[in-house]
């Protein structure tokens, strides 16, 4: 098995990090703490399929070589494991299912509706799909968690994050919440909201939860997800919201998140943690 998380974490973390722990992040240490919260995760990962769509590279992707017509949740679910696996899975389940990713990787590759060629491994656009994700999960932790973590751990997060990225092939990955915005902001010029990203939008957004007791609460969840957007992404998509619904949204997913942490026990993503859970 080729050692993909490994270099790069050794590159970025050093040797002794690497070796001292079966996994790529330590129990109970902020990565494995923010990635096991369901419902800002769940908020964050609906946020950042949003806003992936906006870039017509990874839109081309989805649509050229996915169903997500018929399976748009799946695409979801599939997500949610590789993330899963990677923050709680030891070094081996985590290099084999980079591995993995970059097998179906290296066979996405076609072009765009304006004609530019688009590869799934580019490592431009793996650094494009990487930011929005760990972006709107730290937005969300911060919305729903823990508005308090300071910068400097903010930071630690989007820096031990970054091997993911680079395991999977990405390259000049923003590691700071200061690199992160700057990197959001220079990408905007070429983002694109057309026809095709309305179609994929509209169906993310009528996508039901597979869990019976939670889709009650779908459409609840849908609507964090467009409130954790920055704010001209939401405009860009057509999907700007009011402040007294925000205000709505927000204290929504607050008052249910009890509820939701006791339906997901049994669900997808917390038998996914609880199958990787090793000890540090």
């Amino acid at each position: 098995m080729t050692a993909f998380l490994r270099d790069a974490m050794t590159a970025r973390l050093g040797r002794a990090r690497v070796e001292r722990y079966p996994g790529p992040f330590p129990q109970d240490e902020l990565v494995r703490n923010l990635h096991g919260d369901f419902t800002p995760m769940m908020c964050g990962g609906i946020s950042a399929l949003l806003l992936q769509m906006l870039h017509p590279l990874a839109l081309a992707g989805v649509w050229d070589h996915s169903h997500f017509r018929h399976d748009m949740v799946g695409r979801l679910r599939r997500t949610s494991d590789f993330i899963a696996t990677t923050s709680f899975g030891t070094f081996d389940e985590a290099e084999a299912a980079i591995e993995r990713v970059r097998r179906v990787h290296a066979r996405v590759r076609g072009e765009a509706a304006n004609g530019e060629p688009y590869a799934a491994d580019d490592p431009a656009l793996l650094t494009w799909v990487h930011v929005a994700e760990m972006s709107r999960f730290m937005a969300a932790h911060l919305r729903y968690r823990n508005p308090r973590l300071s910068r400097a751990e903010q930071d630690r997060y989007f820096f031990e994050t970054a091997c993911i990225a680079e395991a999977l092939g990405a390259r000049d990955v923003p590691d700071s919440a200061a690199a992160i915005d700057a990197y959001l902001e220079a990408q905007r010029p070429r983002l694109v909201c057309d026809a095709r990203t309305r179609e994929v939008v509209a169906l993310l957004l009528a996508a039901p939860p597979r869990h019976l007791l939670l889709r009650p609460a779908g459409a609840l969840f849908m609507r964090a997800g467009i409130d954790l957007l920055p704010r001209w992404a939401a405009a860009q998509l057509d999907l700007a919201m009011s402040m007294p619904t925000r205000r709505l949204v927000r204290a929504g997913i607050k008052s249910a998140m009890p509820m939701i942490s006791r339906a997901v026990r049994s669900g997808a993503y917390r038998r996914a943690l609880a199958r990787y859970q090793a000890p540090s």
